[in-house]
């Protein structure tokens, strides 16, 4: 007893000091691997995306009630919450096991002796029944497990910031959904109000043609027109069926057609949203603090593999009572007790130690580098955002213009044609163009206005609750 005394005297005080070296340094931000400022920022003040909640950027009636319907309805986003409960449930896990582990335990058990021993003890049977206390906790001298319950807190918050995020990208998602349904229904109507309108252009021209005032090449020029404009109609249809069924997948639940009713003029978005510097979204883009978690979680997985090559101490203590009879097992002269401190030291490990440790590192590095990535792609959807806000705009002054100008052209060559000073293939191509144009505009319209979508969540948006809840829009 006295030799193994010393042997741990001397063993502690040195482990003690290597213990030192074992804890992890916090984790610090890496250098931002990408510019210091966006191209085509914002210059003029305006409100960040973080400071904008999501229920304020959006403020169209149909779209934030369809987002609400989604925030309760989407099964990933059930799936994300039921990941969180789980990360909840392993700090809690691994916390336990910090704290001393007390169990209770109660048998009996019969041995059958020999026929020697059996005539010494004058019974060929042993009965005895016991009632047992057991406590066991291992003293966390080195640190390993609070690396191992660091750990596990930062998987948790990493789960509850990547839950954010899915809220986040669902928000957009949901949004662009209905955005494009709307572009849908506009194009729709301007395609049938075109076809009515060649419809009854060439009711006109057949009736000229067949009262001899006409030509047929005339007529068949109006069919062809009135033909283009009718195959436009089932292109659409198809279109809007397909991301219809697609939100309604995002929602959780079939959309019914009185919950689409509003024009691309009514749902707002246009506000102005300052995007910060490329620092700020460390702390406001819900994938790339996700990810600091996890480098945080392998960082103290580092610790915990360093202090593996420490002892390990823990406490183990027992009372209780035992006799040979279950009347007796809690009379006088039946109580037992055992206490037992133990330090396990490893020795030789075939370098197992060492392999855990270089591969902690290494999902460290995997991490780090992840990070980086994450950050560069964050830094490439808010500069692809802006871009495309700046350009669509001026692509839509553009069209705008033309627009007046075909429309202009068109209104002359009918003239024209009705002067008998040119042909109809004139007022066939002056209004081709003109139909163009108008269905292209409306595309920008809409490609403009989820441009401040995609900004708005490449920021990082604004969604903060920890839990989605109904409200009324």
């Amino acid at each position: 007893m006295t030799n193994r005394t010393g042997l741990i005297a001397r063993i502690l005080p040195g482990a003690l000091l290597m213990s030192g070296c074992s804890t992890v340094p916090p984790a610090s931000h890496p250098a931002v691997p990408v510019p210091g400022a966006y191209p085509l920022a914002l210059a003029a003040p305006a409100e960040t995306a973080v400071q904008m909640g999501w229920q304020d950027f959006f403020t169209d009636t149909e779209m934030r009630s369809l987002i609400y319907r989604a925030l309760d309805n989407n099964r990933d986003l059930q799936a994300a919450a039921a990941r969180i409960a789980q990360a909840r449930a392993d700090v809690s896990i691994s916390g336990a096991d910090l704290a001393p582990q007390v169990s209770g335990s109660a048998g009996m058990a019969k041995v059958g002796v020999p026929d020697a021993l059996a005539r010494m003890l004058r019974d060929d049977t042993l009965t005895s029944y016991n009632g047992l206390l057991q406590a066991r906790w291992e003293i966390d001298l080195f640190g390993r497990l609070r690396k191992l319950q660091a750990a596990a807190r930062e998987r948790y918050l990493a789960s509850a910031e990547a839950r954010r995020g899915l809220a986040t990208s669902l928000v957009a998602q949901v949004a662009a959904g209905y955005l494009a349904d709307r572009e849908y229904a506009e194009r729709l109507a301007l395609a049938h109000e075109t076809l009515a309108n060649r419809e009854r252009a060439l009711h006109m021209l057949t009736r000229r043609y067949e009262v001899g005032s006409g030509s047929k090449i005339d007529v068949t020029q109006a069919e062809t027109l009135r033909t283009q404009a009718a195959a436009e109609i089932p292109a659409i249809e198809l279109a809007r069926a397909q991301n219809r069924d697609a939100l309604a997948v995002l929602v959780g639940e079939p959309i019914a057609d009185s919950a689409l009713q509003h024009s691309l003029a009514q749902v707002g978005l246009t506000q102005q949203i300052r995007p910060g510097l490329p620092s700020a979204l460390l702390a406001n883009r819900p994938d790339i603090v996700a990810t600091e978690h996890r480098l945080r979680a392998a960082e103290a997985n580092i610790g915990a593999a360093r202090a593996a090559f420490f002892p390990s101490i823990s406490l183990t203590g027992i009372a209780g009572s035992s006799s040979r009879d279950l009347d007796g097992l809690f009379g006088a002269g039946t109580g037992l007790w055992l206490f037992r401190p133990s330090i396990s030291l490893p020795i030789f490990t075939a370098g197992k130690l060492r392999a855990n440790l270089r591969l902690s590192e290494a999902r460290r590095d995997e991490m780090l580098a992840a990070y980086e990535a994450t950050i560069q792609g964050a830094f490439r959807d808010v500069a692809d955002a802006l871009a495309q806000r700046h350009w669509l705009a001026e692509q839509i002054t553009t069209i705008d213009q033309s627009i007046v100008a075909l429309s202009e052209r068109s209104r002359l060559a009918q003239l024209r044609y009705d002067a008998g000073r040119s042909a109809f293939l004139e007022v066939l191509d002056a209004e081709r163009d003109r139909f163009s144009a108008e269905q292209k505009r409306i595309q920008l319209r809409r490609a403009w206005l989820a441009s401040g979508v995609a900004l708005y969540a490449a920021l990082g948006g604004g969604f903060s609750e920890p839990e989605p809840q109904r409200r009324n829009p």
